[in-house]
């Protein structure tokens, strides 16, 4: 594949004192991503040469410009790097910033501004952390709900992708008590469509996608709970099903998830986010990837955190990122 026809990756850096300028350095020593894509960092080039070190990495860092994206020619051996040159170089490391905070929006920020300007096909996340996030001056949950608002986007939701699972949730940043306000038919319904669409683009014909409870044993009718399954989950799913969707449930969670491994569905559809979340890290923490649905834009991600603990060591696995780089090329619009 000629490098006009392959897919602009914009790899954003994360916050600077993780272990996103390690892992996304061990990702794009791999042939086989350059094969793929055409990948660049949206970050601080100098964080990456000191990442180098900690990575034992000969990769070559060169700095481009907005404007050869236009015709990128990108060879493995050297990792591209639009350097935004926020962060000092001597950023203490695995420590919470607001300086690397605000520089991690500001990657994000700037990778949105080249989706929208069609200068790029999709986005690749390293791990923000949401404390220095709220420090640097940007009050948000999570990358999800950054994406959601500079893109305009009102209905979204975070899939999560391992072996052989796939889960869509209905909330996810919110406390237990919260989520379960927020849960109702319509957003069941909505999260049910954005599930089938996704997984339909993605080659499945006819998704099968299996709605978890909100209580023990989805309810067991009205053993458990208050009434929540029947008012909040069941007439969302019925609307899905009135318009032809393949959909079950709701089902009791904690045989849902094993069925789907098993491969009795294709994707999950989650209450919450630990009902979510849990499964998908017990089969995948060093290969689950983050999917952010229906935005005007692909955006994947790590689906893991900043590691701040062992930022700096070398010793962060770049699975996921890898697979996050490789979900973003297979879910990005074909160049021809």
């Amino acid at each position: 594949m000629s490098q006009n026809h392959k897919s602009i990756v914009g790899i954003t850096m994360g916050d600077a004192a993780g272990v996103g300028p390690e892992i996304i350095l061990k990702s794009l020593a791999h042939q086989e991503i350059y094969d793929l894509c055409a990948p660049f960092v949206i970050g601080d080039a100098k964080i990456l040469e000191r990442a180098k070190s900690y990575v034992n990495c000969e990769l070559a860092v060169q700095t481009i410009t907005e404007e050869e994206l236009d015709n990128p020619d990108f060879q493995f051996g050297t990792v591209y790097c639009l350097d935004l040159n926020l962060v000092p170089g001597d950023l203490p490391v695995g420590e919470v910033s607001s300086i690397a905070g605000h520089a991690a929006f500001e990657y994000l920020s700037k990778a949105i501004d080249l989706a929208n300007k069609k200068r790029i096909d999709a986005i690749c996340t390293a791990p923000l952390n949401k404390e220095a996030l709220h420090k640097g001056g940007h009050k948000y949950p999570g990358h999800t709900e950054i994406l959601a608002e500079l893109t305009n986007t009102d209905e979204f939701s975070m899939m999560l992708s391992a072996p052989n699972l796939k889960v869509i949730h209905v909330t996810t940043h919110v406390g237990i008590l919260d989520a379960v306000k927020m849960i109702n038919p319509e957003r069941v319904y909505r999260v049910i469509k954005l599930a089938h669409d996704t997984l339909k683009k993605s080659g499945i014909v006819t998704p099968r996608i299996a709605v978890c409870g909100i209580n023990p044993h989805a309810g067991e009718n009205g053993l458990f709970g208050y009434g929540e399954e029947e008012e909040k989950v069941i007439p969302g799913v019925r609307k899905a099903q009135e318009e032809g969707i393949k959909v079950v449930g709701p089902l009791p969670a904690d045989t849902l998830f094993f069925r789907t491994v098993r491969g009795d569905f294709d994707i999950v559809v989650a209450m919450y986010h630990d009902q979510g979340h849990g499964p998908v890290k017990v089969l995948g923490l060093d290969a689950g990837v983050n999917i952010t649905v229906g935005l005007p834009i692909i955006r994947t991600s790590v689906d893991h955190g900043t590691a701040f603990d062992i930022a700096g060591k070398g010793i962060a696995e770049e699975k996921s990122m890898s697979e996050a780089l490789r979900q973003a090329v297979e879910l990005a619009p074909k160049r021809v």
